[in-house]
């Protein structure tokens, strides 16, 4: 496997207890660089979720819908970097933008004309932004939002969804992959932490909620809602494998959430892409806040918080000490600005419409891939995002994901790398708008190859796969 056309037609690769041999036979080069890399780095990199058996790979370039690895090895693209990079790797408009401003300066100690542009593009787009501010991730914009909401209810409990991942912070890093033994009752999930060294009271003040399950989500909310300041959502739960909402959940929230008094967040760091306006668009629901991130920076940091003015002014500090501050110093950096707004001029609604059907198509011909092989998979997702789940039954929330056979996950990933695909090792994907036909179909013909080997036996001696992932797509 080497640099050049990767949608020609791979020898089939066996998937059997040599997989991962296999893998470390054609990455010798990213092998040594995890291995230096440990010297300065804990586990060799800056991103846990990266990391999977028996090494993560090491990238040189990208370009397109194509990364290329240390060793020289071309693979088409499915993560995007996890979701961020919507138009592909190195797109000229984008690149052309960053120069132009690399030109002017990098950061200033003030407004800069990039700020208000970009503020405006997103304002007239999303519906529900009246006001928005920028932060450098979008751990951060839900940082703010939560504390925003806190600030405004007067309250202090905040609900979130189980197996849901709103960032890095201690409130949020509560039950993201908790264990069956850990989670509780399905209808009413334990607080569990995902994390050492949180606070005392992170797990206390945060009520977890199940997933598209909406008789249980309005009995708990309506048993706390005296104490509970926000309700966050990701309309597309990203970190669980791209599983969608049900329409009736999301407005089962905002009638909760409204005649409660409670500040309903969405969480759109990833799900913003599904339609022009962002998820709430596409199921006609008004969040009261909106977190972005990934795709909204076109490659580079950024997150934004936004949403209804009245909550907004709380971050205004034109009368002095504002009520909720909010410092930075790279808060509305202008090279992540002018990306961010290429990106969004670039995604125009025709743009999206066809990410979506070509979404649609892939995860019918991934069902069928699967299902020749005789694997029971569920293929979810909405969009131009999917997810792959190796167990029979429907996939609605985070407790139906445990079923899954995360052996078999690990083997397909490491089988499509031999291929020359690339997904999230947690078999989670997206589309570009690089992406062309001749992708989609070297992406399923790789499956087709796979599957068959993975529905062949039960050997998983390649490696013990990845625990119980403790991160969104990034």
């Amino acid at each position: 496997m080497t640099t050049g056309d990767t949608t020609e037609r791979r020898r089939p690769v066996r998937l059997e207890a040599d997989t991962a041999e296999h893998f470390e036979a054609i990455t010798p080069a990213s092998r040594r660089s995890v291995g230096d890399a440990t010297a300065y780095l804990p586990g060799g990199d800056s991103r846990s979720t990266l990391f999977h058996p028996p090494y993560p790979l090491t990238f040189e370039e990208g370009h397109g819908c194509r990364v290329v690895d240390l060793d020289g090895n071309a693979l088409l693209d499915f993560t995007g970097n996890h979701t961020s990079l919507v138009h592909g790797y190195g797109h000229p408009r984008v690149l052309e933008a960053v120069a132009g401003q690399l030109r002017r300066g990098t950061a200033f100690p003030g407004l800069t004309r990039a700020q208000a542009a970009f503020a405006r593009q997103l304002c007239e787009r999303i519906e529900s932004l009246e006001r928005v501010r920028f932060t450098s991730s979008g751990t951060e914009a839900t940082l703010q939002a939560v504390r925003a909401a806190r600030a405004y209810t007067g309250r202090h409990v905040v609900a979130k969804i189980e197996g849901g991942y709103n960032g890095s912070w201690d409130e949020m890093m509560v039950s993201i992959h908790p264990r069956v033994d850990q989670a509780g009752d399905r209808e009413r999930p334990e607080s569990v932490p995902a994390s050492e060294g949180l606070t005392a009271g992170a797990a206390s003040d945060v009520l977890v909620l199940p997933f598209n399950d909406e008789a249980a989500t309005r009995r708990l909310l309506e048993d706390r809602g005296s104490s509970v300041a926000a309700v966050i959502v990701e309309p597309v739960l990203g970190s669980a494998g791209m599983i969608p909402a049900e329409p009736s959940y999301l407005r089962l929230l905002r009638e909760v959430t409204s005649r409660m008094g409670i500040a309903l967040i969405f969480d759109e760091v990833i799900s913003f892409r599904v339609a022009h306006g962002g998820a709430q668009g596409h199921y006609g629901v008004r969040p009261d806040l909106t977190c972005l991130g990934k795709a909204i920076g076109g490659g580079f940091p950024l997150g934004v918080v936004g949403g209804r003015a009245e909550i907004m002014e709380l971050f205004d500090p034109s009368g002095g000490q504002p009520r909720v501050p909010h410092p930075g110093s790279y808060n509305a950096n202008p090279i992540s600005l002018v990306a961010g707004s290429v990106t969004l001029e670039l995604l125009t609604e025709e743009a999206v419409d066809h990410l979506n059907e070509t979404g649609d198509a892939l995860r019918s011909d991934l069902r069928d891939a699967f299902d020749e092989a005789g694997l029971p998979v569920q293929v979810t997702g909405l969009g131009s995002l999917f997810g792959i789940h190796f167990r029979p039954g429907p996939v609605r929330g985070y407790r139906d994901t445990l079923a899954s056979d995360r052996g078999l996950r690990h083997r397909l990933f490491l089988g499509l790398v031999a291929e020359g695909v690339l997904i999230d090792p947690r078999g989670a994907g997206c589309l570009s708008t690089a992406t062309g036909q001749a992708e989609l179909e070297a992406f399923s013909g790789a499956v087709r190859r796979v599957a068959p080997s993975l529905a062949g036996g039960d050997d998983h001696r390649i490696g013990e796969p990845p625990g119980p992932d403790a991160g969104r797509q990034g």
